[in-house]
Formats: structure tokens, C-alpha cells, sequence
């Protein structure tokens, strides 16, 4: 598996074609028996993610076929423990995450489990699309993920503010930096950040859409391969054109998490923010249908239209003992019926993997999936298009370049160098 992610026409063809219930506080970890549970470890913490998550499992547990115990960890430990739960001797046997590059630096280290089998038996995986089926293909061409969902990030605000305010969406990079000096004008936060804390990584998002709307898509995953270098004349002009809208941050963007940023979004403390439909499943289902976005402004329109849209879903551990409860598991996690189930029991901002699943069909959902289907290529997000294990690289680099702009070569100079640490070894 590359760090090339297939384009959006390649990508989008079939993204929209192609027991008992242990709710644990704790870590739970499996046992080397075939017989008990399934443990399955979810990062799916917001509250209505969660109560989607235990509507699911409670929905496999009525069919019979076997028993799951779900363990739900704050997002961000999780993140931090994963590589933890994988490498224990009693690792948990399924996890929430990612597939493509991140899922390939698992696989390469032997840590997770075959599907092939699954892939090959489950009926409805058969007609999964051909670029999903590549997402999901380890490096030595095994099948290592299911893939369930895909959601997409863009500017957020809510219609209501924006009619009290008087503005309205951008349709340029001007008009963006006209809506900011209205908003600001106005006592407004412009731009809510959300990188404090342990979210370090929401950061990340506006790297990644100023390198692909100034360098393009297929630039952006060959920096993030590396094949290019942090500390290049391309990256240089990504933080020059940042620094037009540094401004413009909350300055409280970097002191607090993406969670408190958002309810600053809700409440009107700050006009917009660039982040991915999951921060709907901690907003009041009121408010829901008061919430809008718009696509991250062009800057170059001879640069392929790209957006990104990452994919979710599930790999499971390769020490796990319980193998075909697990493939029973997954198989059903692939199914219509799963998809929908998680969908409507969330905000409903996501969109199924499975070609019959019906998404919930909301004004917001309906203009998302046409957002996605208008781009030319299709990003995951940095992680994503690169690996865990460099996104540390990007949280500092970023973090510090909002802090201290002047000093952005000797930030890039010092990223590339960390950069060059991970892709080495």
C-alpha cells in the first residue's frame, strides 16, 4: 500500500455504490480462549456516537451469531493508547479506525489480522468499490480493514449566526477575508482553532487544505510519503498564505480542545470553523438543523478541486483468539443494515460505505455528498495520508508556527528534520 490515495472519480465510484453488551469504563483485553465476547475497543465517545455504537452492538446481539463487549475510551487516549492495545499480550480483538496508511504502519509490524476471508465471503463486501477495496489492501496485498463510513470536513457555521450577523457564505479567497473583517468588526471570533489540549491535531486540517488548494492533491501525498520536503519553496507559500488569515484566530485556538471550540461555534462566541462532520455528534440535536458549511475557498483555480473526505471503519488484532467471531463481527459491520443503524442513531452526518445504505438524507447530508462528488481528487487527512506516527511532527510544527509566524524556517527546517526521523525508521 502507497501513501496514493485514489483520485475522487476512481474513489467516489463506489463509495456511495459499489450476545451480550458490556458497556466498560476500562480497558478490556481479550483472552487467547475462542469462547466469551468479543472485545470490542471504540474511540466513538461523543455522546451521540456512543449511543450509536451501543444501538449497533445491541442490534448484532439479537441476531444470535455471537457476543460483543464494547469498550468505549476517550477519543484522544485512544489515540495515544492504540499502539498500546496492539501490542499487548492480551490485546482487545476489534478497534474503530482507519484504513490506508495508517492502517498500513500497523500492518507492517504484523500487529493485525488477516480479512482476506471475509473480504472473499462476505456478500455484501463483494460489492464494495474497487477504490474502497484498495483503501483497505495492506502492503502485501491482504485485506486489512472494513470500511463502514466516510464523512467530509469543510467550514461550519451556524445559519442562524450568520443571519444575525448579516454575511454570508464566500465564494473566494477575497470574500473569505471579507467575511473575517466583517465578523471581526462585528466582536466576533472569525475562525474557532480547537488545537489545545490533546487536539493538537485539528491544526493539521488547515495544512492540509492550503497545500492542496495551493499545491494540489498529488503534491500534498508525496510531502506526506516523502517525497518532497516540509522545509520546500511549495510548503513555504502554505504558511505564507495562512499568515493572511492568522489574524483572524480566536486566540483562544490553541489553549483549548476541538470539543470546547465547538460549543464557542454553537454558541456564536466565534463565526466558523474547518472541521469534520464528527463534531456534530456532541452538538444538541437541536441545533442540528441550524447547522451549515461551506467548501474551503479556491485559491488557485488551476489547482484540481480537492476535498477531504476521510473513510472509517474497523481492522481487528492478529493475536486475537476468537478469529471467527471476529469475522462474524466484521461481516455484519459491512452490512446496509449496520450502516444505517450507526447512522441514525449519531447526528447522521455520515455517509455509508455500503452501496443499498441509505443515508439520512438531510439538506446538510445531501449538500455534503454533492461537496465530495464535485472534487476532482479526495484526501483522507494528514495522519491518514501519511501515519500516526508523524502526525506528532505536524501538531508541534503547526502549533508553534501559529504562535510564533516570524520563525516559520526555522519551524520548517526543525520539521523536516523530525520528519525525516519517522520516515526512516
Amino acid at each position: 500500500m502507497t501513501n496514493h490515495q485514489p483520485g475522487r472519480r476512481r474513489f467516489l465510484a463506489g463509495l456511495g455504490a459499489a450476545g451480550t453488551t458490556a458497556l466498560l469504563s476500562g480497558c478490556v483485553t481479550s483472552t487467547s480462549s475462542s469462547t466469551g465476547a468479543v472485545t470490542l475497543q471504540s474511540n466513538l465517545s461523543a455522546p451521540q456516537a456512543k449511543a450509536a455504537m451501543e444501538d449497533l452492538v445491541a442490534a448484532y446481539a439479537k441476531k444470535g451469531s455471537g457476543r460483543v463487549s464494547l469498550n468505549t475510551i476517550a477519543a484522544e487516549t485512544f489515540r495515544t493508547q492504540l499502539p498500546t492495545y496492539l501490542t499487548s499480550a492480551n490485546p482487545p480483538d476489534v478497534y474503530t479506525w482507519y484504513p490506508g496508511s495508517v492502517a498500513e504502519a500497523y500492518a507492517k509490524k504484523n500487529l493485525l489480522l488477516d480479512l482476506d476471508e471475509v473480504w472473499q465471503t462476505s456478500p455484501d463486501l463483494k460489492r464494495y468499490s474497487k477504490a474502497l477495496q484498495s483503501l483497505c489492501t495492506a502492503g502485501s496485498g491482504k485485506k486489512d480493514f472494513v470500511p463502514t463510513t466516510y464523512y467530509w470536513w469543510g467550514m461550519f457555521y451556524r445559519k442562524s449566526n450568520f443571519a444575525k450577523w448579516g454575511v454570508s457564505e464566500p465564494k473566494s479567497w477575497d470574500d473569505f477575508l471579507d467575511l473575517c473583517d466583517k465578523l471581526k468588526s462585528r466582536g466576533v471570533a472569525p475562525i474557532g482553532l480547537g488545537a489545545g489540549g490533546n487536539t493538537a491535531w485539528v491544526a493539521s486540517a488547515w495544512f492540509d487544505y492550503l497545500d492542496i488548494r495551493i499545491n494540489g492533491a498529488e503534491y500534498h501525498r508525496q510531502l506526506l510519503a516523502g517525497q518532497h520536503r516540509f522545509d520546500d519553496p511549495e510548503v513555504r507559500k502554505v504558511f505564507d498564505r495562512w499568515q493572511e488569515v492568522l489574524p483572524y484566530f480566536d486566540p483562544d485556538g490553541t489553549a483549548v480542545a476541538f470539543q470546547d471550540a465547538t460549543t464557542a461555534l454553537l454558541n456564536g462566541r466565534s463565526g466558523m470553523m474547518l472541521i469534520g462532520t464528527f463534531f456534530a455528534d456532541a452538538a444538541p440535536k437541536d441545533a442540528l438543523d441550524d447547522i451549515d458549511f461551506f467548501r474551503f475557498p479556491v485559491i488557485d483555480p488551476k489547482v484540481p478541486l480537492a476535498e477531504e473526505a476521510p473513510t472509517d471503519g474497523y481492522f481487528a488484532s492478529a493475536r486475537t483468539g476468537r478469529r471467527d467471531q471476529v469475522h462474524d463481527l466484521l461481516s455484519y459491520l459491512a452490512t446496509a443494515e449496520a450502516q444505517e443503524i450507526y447512522i441514525k442513531g449519531s447526528s447522521g452526518t455520515a455517509l455509508p460505505c455500503h452501496p443499498d445504505a441509505q443515508d439520512a438524507g438531510t439538506p446538510l447530508v445531501r449538500k455534503g455528498r454533492k461537496h465530495i462528488e464535485e472534487a476532482v481528487e479526495i484526501t483522507q487527512f494528514f495522519n491518514r495520508d501519511s501515519s500516526d506516527a508523524l502526525q506528532p511532527t505536524a501538531d508541534t510544527a503547526l502549533i508553534k508556527f501559529i504562535a510564533e509566524p516570524k520563525n516559520i524556517s526555522g519551524i520548517l527546517t526543525d520539521w523536516q528534520r523530525e520528519a525525516e526521523k519517522i520516515w526512516k525508521a
